[in-house]
């Protein structure tokens, strides 16, 4: 079976990462007084993610690891620099990104999620179907979350039954949905409820 990734040995789930960049994890909280902070680890050895040289905030900071413990289930991290619980607390929340080029390259059938976000969807016929917009996995396995040229968005179990041929290169993956997948239409694309959306009285 297919299936992407995020990191190296990935944990499930997803995150947009700006161009060119793989978000390895976040800042999950403040720990402690000295400037330690939790990481929320995307990589299946959650301390891989300091395997990879500095990561970059979403505000381009650069953040230098000094050293990383697991205490209980969290993964507390020492930042070069960083030396206070008040400095800490401005990287809360903070995704933190490293180059795509400096990981490794996925092994056959894995695909690293930066590499597959922006590639047109087409079925066997040929025809469009829509733009990959992200890899979703909300406990049962990776999804395909596909923007529809129809409009509207559905999502796509990432099984090779049903995802085929995936082309990073040629900017494209090929789907083979079931007959039904469309039959209800998008969540987006549905009228609204009798009422909904009104201001309660």
């Amino acid at each position: 079976m297919a299936h992407a990734v995020r990191a190296p040995d990935p944990a499930p789930g997803t995150m947009t990462a700006p161009t060119g960049q793989v978000c390895l994890g976040v800042v999950a909280a403040a720990h402690g007084v000295r400037g330690e902070v939790k990481l929320k680890s995307f990589t299946a050895e959650p301390e891989a993610i300091g395997a990879y040289g500095p990561l970059t905030t979403e505000r381009g900071e650069i953040l230098r690891l000094a050293g990383l413990r697991r205490q209980g289930d969290a993964l507390v991290a020492r930042i070069q620099g960083i030396a206070s619980r008040d400095a800490a607390e401005r990287l809360r929340g903070q995704k933190l990104y490293v180059p795509r080029a400096a990981l490794p390259e996925p092994a056959a059938d894995e695909f690293y999620h930066a590499d597959l976000v922006g590639l047109t969807v087409r079925d066997v016929a040929g025809e469009t179907v829509g733009r990959l917009v992200a890899i979703q996995d909300f406990g049962a396995g990776d999804l395909l979350e596909i923007a529809l040229a129809a409009g509207g968005t559905a999502f796509l179990p990432f099984t090779r039954d049903l995802v085929p041929l995936v082309e990073p290169a040629a900017g494209r993956v090929t789907v083979a949905p079931p007959a039904d997948w469309l039959a209800e239409p998008p969540a987006e694309a549905r009228p609204a409820a009798d009422g909904a959306g009104e201001e309660p009285s």
